[in-house]
Formats: structure tokens, sequence, C-alpha cells
């Protein structure tokens, strides 16, 4: 039975890459025997696929944009999964997937670098999690990638022998791969020899591709229509339904963000790569105004924590109103930037709010001007060499000093005015 969530899967993914949907398309007996295929055949789409055409949009080295053209969007079920066992000489078969409905994009031999492959599936894998087809998880087979790799001579127009590189399961891996294969082929051809059609797999731990099986023809496959599946027919209503439905995808996303915003186009890449991260970021300016500030405390502190932690945008356990409560703390003078770097650790860690960790811990700022002075005035008569060295014109010590008093006061004095503070007593002679 056809899944009807799965169809307006592929529509949405059909209209937000600029596909052509057919309104009549056809399933398909795809035939081969191999382990993993209970049935002896996978159902999918051949000669008349629900989409043909579209592009996706990547930027390029140089700050430009290029386009990947896309050949076909078609529906198919999935096949088991094989494990092999490193221990025995056998495998493992895995047919819990068996039957799921799968997507699989073509797209046209318009990739011209590992680099270029890896910027379109991570502007792939966006599109898919914004319209919430998938998680986009490579390492969990949600996203898979299998990549057809020909070189030719320079400036000519026709394509080499291509091969198939499979088993790539991460954009690094994919650039990895790539990179390999194309200075295999390199080698193969500068020592006379020709380029096999075949499929190879990518060995991560020996960093090369090894052959796994000649490449087969699409006659291999018998391919005839599926007798059990009537037509699919797409209704225009059914399209501008669908249509409707779609949201702000990741490039308008990041153009808004560069107008709306005015932070730099890098800035805007890195917030909209995920929806989830990008509506944090949205919510969190609404309640702070100050986009520059919120980019580079989400970009730096909130990305490494996740990293570290190994959770998606969407599992942060500091909500935007707690990023944006502590940032209200370092602009009112209450904490410095440097003490609130610790407090949003002990807000990831704990998922307490940041107002309530520093009263509990006594991390407010000290902007007591008089209380300040006293410390000031102690570093200067502690470092009577320094103090005259910096009236001597040796000013890089105005750093030393600062370093002394917030030391001093254990990270709490207020940095401003501890310059300023500083900067007067240094002028005169007796400090």
């Amino acid at each position: 039975m056809l899944n009807r969530r799965a169809v307006e899967f592929a529509l949405k993914l059909a209209l937000a890459t600029h596909c052509k949907i057919a309104s009549f398309s056809l399933f398909a007996r795809k035939n081969y025997f191999y382990p993993d295929l209970p049935k002896g055949y996978q159902i999918s789409q051949y000669e008349l696929p629900i989409a043909t055409g579209g592009w996706i949009e990547i930027p390029t080295e140089d700050g430009g944009k290029k386009r990947i053209g896309l050949i076909r969007i078609h529906m198919e079920e999935d096949a088991g999964k094989l494990v092999h066992d490193e221990r025995e000489p056998w495998s493992y078969v895995d047919f819990n997937r068996t039957g799921v409905p799968l997507l699989e994009i073509v797209s046209e031999p318009d990739i011209r670098t590992p680099k270029e492959a890896v910027e379109y599936l991570k502007m792939l894998r966006a599109i898919l999690r914004y319209l919430e087809i998938c998680d986009g998880d490579m390492e969990k087979g949600s996203l898979r990638c299998d990549a057809n790799v020909s070189i030719r001579p320079k400036g000519s127009k026709v394509f080499g022998t291509r091969t198939e590189v499979k088993n790539m399961n991460s954009f690094r891996h994919v650039e990895r791969a790539l990179s390999y294969e194309i200075e295999r082929q390199k080698r193969v051809i500068e020592e006379g020899g020709e380029v096999v059609q075949e499929t190879r797999l990518w060995d991560p731990q020996r960093g090369v591709t090894v052959p796994m099986r000649g490449k087969e023809e699409a006659h291999d496959y018998r391919y005839f229509p599926d007798p059990d599946l009537v037509p699919l027919i797409i209704s225009e209503e059914w399209i501008e339904e669908v249509r409707r439905s779609l949201p702000e995808l990741p490039l308008e996303r990041k153009e808004r963000f560069v107008r709306q915003y005015g932070i730099p186009e890098y800035d805007a890449g890195v917030l909209t790569a995920s929806k989830a991260l990008a509506d944090y970021y949205e919510r969190c300016v609404e309640l702070f105004p100050e986009p520059k500030q919120v980019s580079n405390w989400v970009m730096g502190e909130l990305l490494r924590l996740l990293n570290e932690a190994g959770k998606e945008p969407e599992d942060c356990p500091v909500p935007p109103e707690g990023l944006a409560e502590l940032l209200g703390l370092i602009k009112d003078g209450t904490i410095s930037g440097k003490i609130a770097k610790g407090v949003f650790e002990e807000m990831f860690r704990t998922g307490r709010g940041a107002r309530e960790i520093v009263k509990e811990k006594g991390l407010e700022q000290i902007t007591d001007e008089g209380v300040l002075k006293a410390v000031v005035d102690q570093v200067l008569r502690d470092h009577p060499e320094e103090v005259s060295e910096y009236r001597k014109g040796k000013e890089k010590l105005l750093g030393f000093f600062v370093g002394q008093v917030m030391k001093a006061t254990r990270g709490k004095a207020n940095p401003q005015l501890v310059n300023k503070l500083l900067r007067d007593a240094l002028k005169g002679e007796d400090g």
C-alpha cells in the first residue's frame, strides 16, 4: 500500500527544490537478488518518477552561489540492512527498516570538488530538516549518500568512466572518500590503465575505497510496472495545498537574517543551517534585541556545549529565555562576560536560571568605586617596578595590572571601571 504522508513529503521536497511535479507517475519493481531484499524485488519508480528537474543552490568558496541541478526525485521502499560480524565469517540481516518509504534524489553531474559535494549535502539536509521530512542523521542512516565519481582531461566535455562510492556516513567521510577516489582514478590513468565501472566501498579506517561489485546497468534490474500498485495521480489542488504549508527555507531565512538583523553572512549561514537553531536565535533576539551579541553567544558558547554533549539545538537544556536573561545580567553590569561563561555552563548542566545561579554563588560584579580603588591602590603598591616601567612608556603593562585586580577580586570586578581607575591612578607620579 502507498503511504499518503510519504507522498506529501515527496511533494514538499519537490516544491522546495523547484522541481516539476508529475500529475501521473508509476511504481515499478526493481528485481535483484541480495540477502537484505526478502521479496527479491524492490518497489521503486523508474520511467515515470514523481518529480523531475529542479535545483539546489550552494555557497562557493569565493562567496558566490552555484546551482546544482536535480535530474529527478523518486519514491521507493527501503531494503534491509546487513551487519557484518568482525570476529566470525558471517553477516546478520536486520529487516526492521524493510518496506519503509524512501525518497531518492538524483543530482546532475554539476559537482566539481569534494567540498562542493559536502556543501550540496549540507544544504539538502537543511532543507529536509526545515520541511520536517527527516532528522538528516547520516550516522543513523536517515540521510544516505552514494556518489558517482569520474574524471576527464582538462577541456574535455566527455565524462570519463564512473565508479560509485558507498558507505559514507558523515560529511567528513564524504569529503575524504571523494578526494581519495579522484586521486586513485588519476593514478590508474597516469599508469596506463583504465577505470572500471564498479561499485566501491569507503573504508574509513584505512582511508581507501575498495571494490565491492561490478556496477549494474538499468536493464540488469529488469524493471517492470508493479502489478499491485495503481498509478499515482497528483492534482493541482493537492500541490497548492502542500505549497501553502511550506515553511521559510534555509536560503531565504539566511538572506532575511542578514537584512533584518544586520549580522554577517557567515553568522546567518551557521544560524540557519538548523531550523531549531534559527528559531532559538530569533526568540532570543526578541527578548534581548542585540542581534550580534546574541549571534556570538549562540555560535560560540551554545554550539560548543551542544557539540560536547552530543545534543541537537532542539534538545538544548537552556531555553532562549534563559540565554536572554544571562545577556541582560551582562548588560546591566551585574556580572562580567567572563563570569557569564561559567554561569552559562552551570545553566546548561543543571537547567537552572542565570539570576538564581549568580545570587547563590555570590557572583555579582563589584561596581563600588571605593572598594575597587582600594584594590587598585594595593596592586600598584605591590608592583612598584611595573608602575615605574609603565610611566616610562611601557603601556602594555596595563593588561598586567588589570589581571592582578581581577585576580584579587576573583574575577568579580567590573573590567571597564578597573581600566578607568588604573589609568587615573597611573597618571600621577605617586600613583
